[in-house]
């Protein structure tokens, strides 16, 4: 049998582990599945995540279901990435990246209000920089051998594009020869770009992918 000083005791601590039990669930952040892809799953969390990048670096974020195709197709990347053992993103090439984000904007101050209003540390964006780094790399190697682009194609590009784009400007065109390795590069990544979209398209029908968001995003 209890005893009534014991009793009070049990009763007291009773009520302060329910009071501590409410206050944890009060504090557990509600999360949730949006998406399977083989045996591993990418949650709410993660999108909203990419959203709020998004928004520092665009202004807005995509909508939810390009969120979730991006972060299906950066999984698909993560994967062949590690499964090669792809080196990790160098320290100088993810302080170049912040650099260019950075940069971007007019004022170092316009890039902390950005960041800050679109609810992220400065850690939550050097952490999204070294993963898209990581996987911009392997791409990168994967697809520039292969990537063929001709004097035709620079030039036409340079006729096509800089010179009407300067002139609407009302501002002088670079020569040819000034602005042909700038513009070879551009044509070589956008090349890198289209074969990786092929192989990430190629990639998907063999993966078992199943997808939880509604036509609502929620």
């Amino acid at each position: 049998m209890v005893r009534r000083p014991q009793r009070r005791a049990v009763v007291v601590l009773l009520l302060a582990l329910a009071a501590l039990s409410s206050a944890v669930k009060a504090q557990q952040v509600v999360d949730r599945i949006v998406a399977r892809v083989e045996e591993e799953i990418i949650l709410q969390s993660d999108m909203e995540q990419l959203a709020r990048y998004q928004t520092l670096v665009d202004g807005k974020p995509e909508s939810d279901a390009q969120i979730l195709d991006r972060l299906i197709d950066q999984w698909i990347v993560k994967k062949e990435a590690e499964a090669s053992r792809f080196p990790a993103a160098s320290d100088a090439d993810v302080e170049r990246g912040m650099q260019r984000l950075v940069r971007s904007f007019a004022k170092n101050e316009d890039f902390e209000a950005q960041r800050e209003k679109a609810g992220l540390t400065d850690g939550d964006v050097r952490q999204i920089i070294t993963a898209q780094t990581y996987l911009s790399n392997y791409l990168d190697s994967r697809f520039r051998p292969s990537v063929q682009v001709d004097e035709n194609a620079i030039k036409e590009f340079y006729d096509a594009a800089v010179v009407p784009r300067a002139k609407a400007r009302k501002q002088e065109p670079p020569t040819y020869e000034a602005a042909r390795d700038i513009i070879q590069e551009v044509l070589v990544q956008r090349g890198i770009d289209e074969q990786a979209d092929k192989w990430l398209k190629e990639s998907r029908t063999r993966l078992s992918i199943t997808k939880y968001l509604t036509e609502s995003g929620r």
